[in-house]
């Protein structure tokens, strides 16, 4: 389909508009280490990412024993032993894999949630986005063996800030610090029902029968009950949280945008790949990605930097750096990637080594997610979501976006 921009000559978005829905949260909820460099620059945050002489830091990182390098997540792993590790994920995430078996997974888990969708006529998206986000979730680590719909509601909780909407300090006092020891309690039962109810039927299931999941790696290599409990976790949140939140502010914005949501269901696979990755610019889930110098390092975007330099790259500003991504950055421009000459991820997904393997799994079901729910007769949104921010992914959080359609 010929490109067509959102305003209504057709030509670049007007000056001075700003269609983030975000970007309000940053100010107050989104802060930094202390003691690091913030890298604001598109050009700067990619060096950044693609050295070979930085290593992952931030709170996780830092506080991660690497000694058992095979029974460590490889998200928090550097160097050769990532590599290898990184490698040894690879599988899940191949074109083929996408197209063989998550698609057809995402294609049959919408067409049974629009199903009940239009038996009802009404709908909250955060339900929708969240049993979809889980599925594909479920068969990368091979959590199959048990309920799905029970296993999902188990990581949401697990994983879930209930709290992040509520930031009164008296509230947050009483949370934090009184209840903190029962938090941690029901944490750890938590952890415990979902390694004797989800991992270990799975576990027994891929001893005799592996297959091409994390559940079959971990047994093969003898992962200890922690380790076990950790991968599935670190899997979870980056495979359910993340998505999950992006796939409805790509709604929203489609809601607010009716020229840009008749161009994407005319658009074909390409072109709406390039409005998902226009929209996840703008709105990108995470908040900083962080990195540590190995050694004294001299940067062709940022001068010298001594070792042991804490950085942090803040993905949104980054996303939308003018020297990088053009005039109007706070504006959809479904075809500013084309006009710029630069690939359409910027910053979303992080670069270098460490670039989020899963970015083509959580592109197809965004594109699969839109297309379905965009479909449907009489499609109204009914009430806008609450957004929060979360204290355990430090990224927004959205819900309650309720929506409407013809019965069928």
């Amino acid at each position: 389909m010929a490109s067509a921009a959102l305003s209504p000559d057709h030509n670049s978005p007007p000056a001075e508009r700003d269609d983030r829905k975000t970007a309000h949260l940053v100010g107050e909820a989104l802060k930094p280490f202390p003691g690091s460099r913030i890298s604001k620059s598109f050009e700067f945050s990619r060096e950044i990412l693609r050295s070979p002489d930085m290593r992952q830091a931030g709170a996780s990182a830092d506080s991660i024993k690497v000694d058992n390098p095979d029974h460590t997540s490889f998200f928090f792993l550097d160097g050769d032993v990532h590599k290898r590790r990184r490698a040894s994920v690879a599988p899940y995430f191949t074109p083929k894999a996408i197209l063989t078996r998550y698609n057809p997974l995402m294609e049959r888990t919408m067409t049974e949630m629009i199903a009940e969708f239009r038996r009802t006529g009404s709908a909250n998206l955060d339900v929708i986005a969240l049993e979809l986000a889980g599925a594909v979730a479920l068969e990368i680590l091979g959590l199959t063996e048990s309920d799905r719909t029970k296993t999902v509601q188990l990581l949401k909780k697990l994983m879930g800030s209930s709290n992040s909407f509520d930031k009164r300090p008296l509230y947050r006092f009483i949370n934090d610090k009184l209840l903190g020891p029962f938090h941690k309690a029901r944490r750890g039962f938590l952890a415990k029902k979902l390694y004797t109810d989800c991992i270990v039927p799975a576990a027994k299931a891929r001893k005799s029968e592996p297959k091409n999941d994390v559940i079959s790696y971990m047994v093969q290599h003898d992962y200890s009950v922690k380790a076990m409990i950790i991968e599935t976790m670190t899997y979870s949140g980056a495979g359910v949280s993340t998505t999950r939140e992006f796939m409805q502010v790509a709604a929203w914005q489609m809601f607010d945008h009716p020229d840009l949501k008749e161009r994407f269901l005319a658009e074909n696979e390409n072109g709406q790949f390039n409005i998902i990755h226009e929209l996840l610019r703008l709105d990108p889930v995470a908040g900083y990605l962080y990195r540590r110098t190995n050694q004294d390092l001299q940067l062709k975007s940022a001068g010298s930097l001594p070792k042991d330099q804490l950085l942090a790259v803040d993905i949104r500003a980054s996303n939308q750096d003018p020297a990088s991504v053009g005039e109007n950055p706070y504006a959809i421009d479904p075809d500013r990637a084309e006009k710029t000459k630069q690939l359409p991820t910027w910053a979303s997904f992080g670069d270098g080594p460490h670039r989020c393997p899963g970015a083509q799994v959580a592109l197809h079901e965004t594109r699969i997610f839109l297309n379905h729910l965009f479909r449907v007769p009489g499609l109204k949104l009914e009430k806008a979501p609450d957004i929060g921010w979360s204290m355990g992914t430090q990224g927004y959080e959205m819900r309650n976006m309720m929506v409407s359609c013809t019965r069928a």
